[in-house]
């Protein structure tokens, strides 16, 4: 018994010394879950001069990106953001596999906030966060308990994606009227049952069948992706190269098989892991680099005074006992890419206007008017994008010999207003004297806030038709008598 006690004690005080100021990947998880939930919940709230970091407004047909309002119309962004967001996903598949499966993905927090801190720590469901793979029998009541509190932080995560279209401030007015507002209601019961189903029923089948970013990763890896990995040259093989095959079934047969292997064959690494996969078989679509796997290896193996077998590595560095290589062609290039989408991102975002003009034609080409005046009607929509009121007008440059009919005088534009403006232009002049043809001429609108004419200023290109020179010399004569 002496033997044993003192064999326990240098056990414990190997693996203390081996372990000594080692964090476990679970541990730097949670403070990653922590400040993205924080995040999640707290940008939302945020506002600089009435504009949010991001939201998809559909109610006012708005965009807030970065703290600025776009409207609807000016989303010629919109192309940038989207090859952003492709790009910076296989970016990151690339560099680090299923890192956001296992680090940031809403579905891996409310599991683990489901299974590990209410089931397991807060009603003691569950006996130990480092036994996944059984599930937990009876205890009906605690179960109906978890489920409840979770359904109670399924409405709040529910009400946090809603945020991201209808902002908090207008949320909380609508939810006093829900019978009006059908759609945000549907649309937060909908996330609500969804996440409560997913949660507690669906579990980490949603990550193996339903989600189709597993699929999508396969065709990303290369050599040099990192990734949970069993080193196989100094654990043993277990399985077969193509994981179908089980080689050794006990730590006996893989000593006979490969003496050297340091394999336990304890299986804490099976045991523990979410989505149920033993990672000693090899690379698999279910694994989402989590790496609880690893953190039960470095325990058993720490006791030992070795490494642990399961590393967060590539099989290129590996095979050549090397640190994996960051920069490479593909993280090269994917990085040259996502710099490039994201200055043009921002340098479509420096373009936004104050204000937003929209020029449409009607049908009628021209009109001659009694006194030999030829005029063209146009439609204007403007656009009020400001949080203040505005008096706006407009101006025709380069050609000053076409002036202004309707309307006489500038407008006021509320906050967001959009009025439809009929306007005429009329020349008395002769643009062009081709007796051909009509003739279509370029010109340029410049419209502006009166009161803030040197930052709320737009352009646009339209045309101005003139007649046949002969056809309006015409109508000049017929005026001309007219008047005699």
């Amino acid at each position: 018994m002496a033997d044993a006690a003192v064999a326990k004690k240098s056990s414990k005080e190997r693996m203390a010394e081996y372990l000594k100021g080692w964090t476990p990947y679970r541990y730097k998880r949670y403070y990653v879950f922590i400040i993205a939930t924080i995040f999640s919940l707290v940008i939302p709230w945020v506002k600089i001069n009435g504009a949010h970091f991001f939201l998809l407004n559909f109610d006012k047909k708005q965009i807030h990106l970065f703290f600025r309002v776009f409207d609807m119309q000016e989303l010629y962004m919109m192309p940038f953001l989207l090859i952003f967001g492709f790009l910076f996903i296989f970016f990151m598949t690339t560099l680090g596999g299923r890192v956001w499966c296992g680090w940031l993905c809403p579905q891996t927090i409310f599991r683990v906030i489901y299974r590990d801190l209410i089931q397991t720590k807060l009603l003691h469901i569950r006996k130990s966060i480092k036994n996944k793979q059984k599930e937990p029998e009876g205890q009906i009541g605690k179960k109906t308990i978890g489920v409840l509190i979770w359904s109670i932080l399924a409405f709040i995560a529910a009400a946090d994606f809603v945020w991201y279209f209808v902002p908090p401030e207008d949320f909380f007015q609508y939810i006093k009227h829900p019978s009006e507002h059908g759609v945000m209601m549907g649309t937060l019961f909908i996330v609500a049952g969804f996440l409560i189903y997913d949660i507690t029923k669906l579990k980490e089948d949603f990550c193996i069948y339903v989600c189709p970013y597993a699929r999508v990763q396969s065709v990303m890896y290369d050599e040099e992706t990192i990734q949970t990995i069993y080193n196989t040259e100094r654990g043993g093989h277990i399985y077969s190269d193509d994981q179908e095959v089980k080689l050794v079934h006990n730590l006996k047969e893989l000593h006979e098989k490969e003496k050297d292997a340091e394999c336990t064959m304890c299986d804490a690494c099976v045991r523990v892991c979410p989505t149920h996969i033993d990672i000693k078989r090899g690379t698999q679509l279910e694994c989402i680099n989590c790496l609880e796997c690893a953190d039960a290896c470095t325990q058993v193996m720490g006791a030992l005074g070795k490494p642990s077998l399961i590393t967060w590595t590539s099989y290129s560095a590996i095979k050549e006992h090397r640190r994996p290589k960051f920069l490479r062609f593909r993280t090269i290039a994917y990085g040259v890419a996502l710099t490039l989408a994201l200055t043009g991102l921002f340098w479509m975002g420096s373009k936004k206007e104050y204000m937003l003009l929209n020029i449409n034609r009607t049908t009628q080409l021209y009109k001659i008017k009694d006194d030999g005046r030829v005029t063209n009607v146009y439609k204007f929509l403007f656009q009020n994008t400001q949080h203040e009121p505005h008096t706006y007008y407009f101006e025709v440059e380069s050609h000053p010999e076409i002036k202004i009919e309707r309307p006489k005088k500038p407008f006021k534009l509320r906050a967001g207003q959009k009025i439809n403006k009929v306007v005429v232009l009329s020349t008395d002049k002769p643009l062009v004297k081709d007796t051909t043809k009509d003739t279509p001429i370029p010109i340029k609108i410049k419209a502006f806030a009166t009161d803030a004419k040197d930052k709320i200023v737009v352009e646009r290109n339209t045309i101005f038709v003139f007649p046949r020179y002969d056809i309006w010399q015409k109508k000049q004569k017929e005026a001309a008598a007219a008047d005699q």
